[in-house]
């Protein structure tokens, strides 16, 4: 009886932690339109408004960023400004983005802590980081397991998971929209 009460238990406790995950695949997007181009969309600037909600589905950010995008000698740079209605976070960030021979992305930041790598997928873009995140006095490194997509050549939604032990401990979800 106790073998099975302790089966029951991991059984459990298993399938909870499998709920806690994302597993998005690129490939489902392969066929989709309109097709997204990282380089293009982000060459000008771009308005995005965003939220972040914790495990508990409680928004604890709210913010506007402003993008000022250039794609030149082979690097698109983006220099975002982040305001914040609910919360605090990063005031800046500068990404330098370049795409590789194999068609995959690379991105490095001064608050990322490793290389984002990149991939296009038909109407969806992922990109996959790590990042010293702060919350309050504490900093933790966590996971991104960012996903773009594409409703048309000015707007797309951006949904990020947040993980830790690879279960999703916040989600961020951010519209963007191409200026004139």
């Amino acid at each position: 009886m106790k073998n099975f009460v302790k089966t029951a238990l991991a059984v459990v406790g298993l399938t909870v932690l499998s709920g806690c995950s994302v597993a998005i695949v690129g490939s489902d997007y392969q066929q989709h339109t309109p097709t997204f181009n990282l380089n293009q969309f982000f060459d000008g600037q771009v308005k995005a408004w965003g939220i972040v909600q914790n495990r508990s589905g409680e928004v604890v950010q709210r913010f506007v960023v402003d993008i000022r995008g250039n794609n030149a000698n082979g690097v698109l740079t983006l220099d975002e400004t982040f305001e914040y209605d609910l919360g605090d976070g990063p005031k800046t960030r500068i990404w330098e983005i370049t795409q590789k021979s194999d068609g995959t992305f690379e991105g490095i930041a001064s608050d990322i802590s490793s290389t984002a790598i990149g991939k296009s997928h038909g109407n969806a873009f992922n990109f996959r980081y790590e990042m010293d995140l702060p919350v309050g006095d504490t900093t933790y490194l966590v996971q991104f397991d960012d996903w773009f997509w594409a409703f048309d050549d000015s707007t797309i939604m951006n949904r990020s998971y947040i993980k830790k032990f690879g279960v999703v401990m916040a989600e961020v979800t951010i519209f963007m929209q191409r200026q004139s």
